[in-house]
């Protein structure tokens, strides 16, 4: 099932990659804002980079320094990786990880369109970061690490290309209680960032075995049903699923015209949304961790 997972997930971010969504859109803006993107934020990067999918804002909480190199993982359309790239200025630089073609083309025309020059963008999963050991400053996320089938392989690996003192920010979504059996078994819930959470007790317990110390993680308090907000714009954006087998994906067109027969994977999350409560089994979260520093 896991390898079914991340062809669904690969198969959603891929289509929404290639959607007309934008900080243009009211829902879309309206999610980044609810999580904590300010309109000063959003009105200084491409419109294009915000795709309405955080969970959270990292750049606003992982003390950003002029000429540091800050790593995106998941980066999507570059949203964070642009908001970085102001803030560590010419002499350091931004970096973007993602796993979709779709999403590094995106990323890498909005940069060519907002003319940054001290931005990068890679092609890769979160669980091998194409980076060399200790060299990036910080490394932040936004609401992605949940998808990753292998979380312990993933804090490793940023410990791994983090600096002796470095450290992590991240938004992300975690597990206060078991999740209903419906959402723990739905493909939506998971490519939707819910269903691959893991608790948070777990969390911290991860990052600690990968050699992290001072690891905090802090509940947002951020409605998680803000989602249903970009219902609108991306619901014709989503993959379809097979009726006859749910882990099945069925690839579309992006915002087709035509009908299809079974319900989009955003219209399944709606729908679980408004059966299951699911502010209370889970949490938009502020992680922070630090690598620790060489003994002298």
């Amino acid at each position: 099932m896991t390898e079914q997972i991340l062809e669904s997930v690969k198969s959603k971010y891929g289509a929404v990659a290639e959607c007309s969504l934008s900080s243009d859109n009211a829902g879309v803006k309206a999610v980044a804002e609810a999580f904590g993107y300010t309109a000063k934020e959003l009105a200084s990067i491409p419109a294009e980079a915000n795709l309405g999918l955080s969970c959270g804002n990292p750049t606003a909480t992982a003390h950003i320094r002029p000429g540091e190199v800050v790593v995106d993982l998941g980066s999507g359309g570059g949203l964070d990786v642009f908001l970085a790239a102001k803030m560590v200025g010419p002499e350091g630089s931004a970096i973007g990880i993602d796993m979709t073609p779709a999403m590094i083309e995106r990323s890498r025309a909005n940069a060519k369109a907002g003319g940054y020059t001290n931005v990068e963008f890679y092609q890769s999963t979160i669980e091998q970061i194409p980076l060399a050991d200790a060299s990036v400053d910080c490394v932040i996320s936004n609401c992605v690490l949940n998808l990753a089938p292998d979380k312990p392989a993933v804090f490793r690996e940023i410990a791994r290309v983090l600096k002796p003192g470095g450290r992590m920010a991240v938004s992300d979504i975690a597990l206060k209680q078991e999740l209903p059996e419906a959402v723990a078994q739905s493909i939506a819930a998971h490519v939707g960032c819910i269903a691959g959470a893991i608790q948070i007790d777990d969390y911290r317990a991860g990052l600690l075995s990968a050699g992290f110390e001072h690891v905090e993680i802090v509940d947002s308090g951020k409605d998680l049903n803000a989602y249903a907000k970009v219902e609108n714009q991306s619901g014709c954006c989503s993959p379809t699923m097979d009726a006859s087998n749910p882990l099945q994906v069925i690839e579309a067109s992006c915002c087709s015209s035509e009908p299809v027969a079974s319900a989009s994977l955003h219209e399944e999350l709606k729908t679980l949304l408004f059966q299951y409560d699911v502010n209370a089994a889970a949490a938009s979260v502020k992680v922070y961790a630090v690598k620790p520093k060489t003994n002298s």
